[in-house]
């Protein structure tokens, strides 16, 4: 029964004390004084198993000052402390133990079922957030694909843009070439056109005057 018992508070871990804590022995109450010795005043009586902080310990006297969990201090034999719970409250520690790990099986068997189903729940959500993510690298790509077509199209069409405005300057230029050729052609026509009325004036005028002469030359010379 004891190594039974040694074993099951093992498995729960109900042997490991506590740092600075202390357990009334398993007797029905025991006193605790204002100072170390019988002749001090009590204080108030602990019952068994009460857990209690040990302040103190005065090897001399044989007396621990000790802190109860309401804040009380005082003094009580060392030899009515120890290190673990009583007998009865490891007992009953135990008991709820055995009975927690007896419904564990149920428990884990439901907790199991959730993690599942939660699991279950996570895959689908991974799939659609997969199938969303191909949609969008494909919608991305097409947009890369649309943005380089419009790039290339904008180029071309800064291209054409120049290419137009080369071509309106030179059908300028040319413009304003043939304009030029047609004022010196002009020019030229009306230059012949004013030789020729004064050569045909200059004739006019000379005309006469040979005439003339040849006919007083042919009758001087009857």
């Amino acid at each position: 029964m004891t190594r039974l018992l040694l074993l099951l508070l093992c498995l729960c871990g109900i042997g490991q004390s506590l740092a600075e804590s202390r357990y009334v022995t398993d007797q029905s109450q025991i006193m605790l004084r204002k100072g170390e010795s019988t002749r001090h005043k009590i204080v108030r009586s602990l019952p068994s198993g009460m857990a209690v902080e040990e302040l103190s310990t005065n090897e001399t006297t044989g007396y621990s000052r000790v802190r109860t969990e309401d804040g009380t201090t005082g003094y009580v034999l060392t030899h009515q402390l120890q290190d673990e719970p009583v007998a009865r409250d490891r007992l009953a520690a135990m008991e709820a133990r055995l009975a927690e790990l007896q419904q564990a099986p149920d428990q884990l068997a439901v907790k199991l079922t959730e993690i599942q189903s939660a699991y279950d729940k996570l895959q689908i959500d991974h799939d659609a957030l997969e199938g969303e993510k191909e949609r969008l690298e494909q919608e991305l790509a097409s947009i890369k694909h649309a943005s380089a077509n419009v790039v290339r199209i904008t180029q071309e069409r800064s291209e054409l843009r120049k290419q137009v405005a080369d071509l309106a300057r030179h059908a300028a230029d040319l413009q304003q070439e043939n304009r030029d050729i047609k004022n010196e052609t002009t020019q030229r026509w009306f230059l012949i056109g004013a030789g020729v009325v004064t050569g045909g004036v200059l004739i006019g005028l000379i005309l006469p005057h040979l005439r003339f002469r040849r006919r007083k030359s042919s009758w001087g010379s009857l």
